[in-house]
Protein backbone atom coordinates (compact mmCIF):
# COMPACT_ATOMS: atom_id res chain seq x y z
CA UNK A 1 0.00 0.00 0.00
CA UNK A 2 1.56 3.44 -1.19
CA UNK A 3 1.78 6.23 1.66
CA UNK A 4 -0.71 8.72 2.23
CA UNK A 5 0.68 12.60 1.70
CA UNK A 6 -1.97 15.36 2.22
CA UNK A 7 -1.44 18.89 1.31
CA UNK A 8 -3.55 21.79 3.02
CA UNK A 9 -3.47 24.62 1.39
CA UNK A 10 -5.32 27.93 3.30
CA UNK A 11 -5.14 31.28 2.06
CA UNK A 12 -6.60 33.59 4.77
CA UNK A 13 -8.78 37.10 4.04
CA UNK A 14 -5.62 38.98 3.13
CA UNK A 15 -4.49 36.30 0.71
CA UNK A 16 -1.15 34.81 3.31
CA UNK A 17 -0.74 31.34 1.95
CA UNK A 18 0.42 28.80 4.15
CA UNK A 19 0.90 25.15 3.18
CA UNK A 20 1.35 21.71 5.51
CA UNK A 21 2.66 18.39 5.02
CA UNK A 22 1.32 15.75 6.34
CA UNK A 23 1.87 12.18 5.80
CA UNK A 24 6.02 12.69 4.57
CA UNK A 25 9.14 12.36 6.48
CA UNK A 26 12.13 14.14 6.31
CA UNK A 27 12.86 16.76 4.04
CA UNK A 28 10.61 15.81 1.04
CA UNK A 29 8.14 17.91 2.43
CA UNK A 30 9.98 20.99 0.85
CA UNK A 31 10.50 19.25 -2.24
CA UNK A 32 6.80 18.44 -2.63
CA UNK A 33 5.78 22.61 -2.05
CA UNK A 34 8.86 23.52 -4.52
CA UNK A 35 7.16 24.36 -7.51
CA UNK A 36 3.43 25.58 -5.19
CA UNK A 37 6.07 28.03 -3.19
CA UNK A 38 7.82 29.30 -6.65
CA UNK A 39 4.30 30.26 -8.19
CA UNK A 40 3.07 31.82 -5.17
CA UNK A 41 6.05 34.06 -4.35
CA UNK A 42 8.47 34.32 -1.94
CA UNK A 43 8.81 31.46 1.33
CA UNK A 44 8.07 34.09 4.51
CA UNK A 45 8.80 31.32 7.12
CA UNK A 46 9.05 27.94 7.03
CA UNK A 47 8.25 25.48 10.30
CA UNK A 48 9.40 22.08 10.94
CA UNK A 49 7.27 19.61 12.23
CA UNK A 50 8.37 16.43 13.70
CA UNK A 51 7.96 14.71 10.96
CA UNK A 52 10.26 17.07 9.17
CA UNK A 53 13.42 15.09 11.52
CA UNK A 54 12.45 11.40 11.22
CA UNK A 55 13.69 11.08 8.08
CA UNK A 56 16.84 12.81 8.62
CA UNK A 57 17.98 10.70 11.69
CA UNK A 58 17.55 7.59 9.71
CA UNK A 59 19.84 8.74 7.09
CA UNK A 60 22.36 9.91 9.40
CA UNK A 61 22.20 5.95 10.95
CA UNK A 62 22.49 4.48 7.31
CA UNK A 63 25.67 6.72 6.32
CA UNK A 64 27.44 6.08 9.93
CA UNK A 65 26.83 2.25 9.19
CA UNK A 66 28.19 2.38 5.89
CA UNK A 67 31.26 0.18 5.21
CA UNK A 68 33.88 1.89 3.04
CA UNK A 69 35.94 -0.28 1.07
CA UNK A 70 36.60 -3.33 2.93
CA UNK A 71 37.20 -1.12 6.18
Amino acid sequence: MADRHELEIVIDKDGEVSIKVEGVNGSRCVQLTKDIEEELGIVVEREKTSEYYKDDLSRTNQIDGFSRGGE
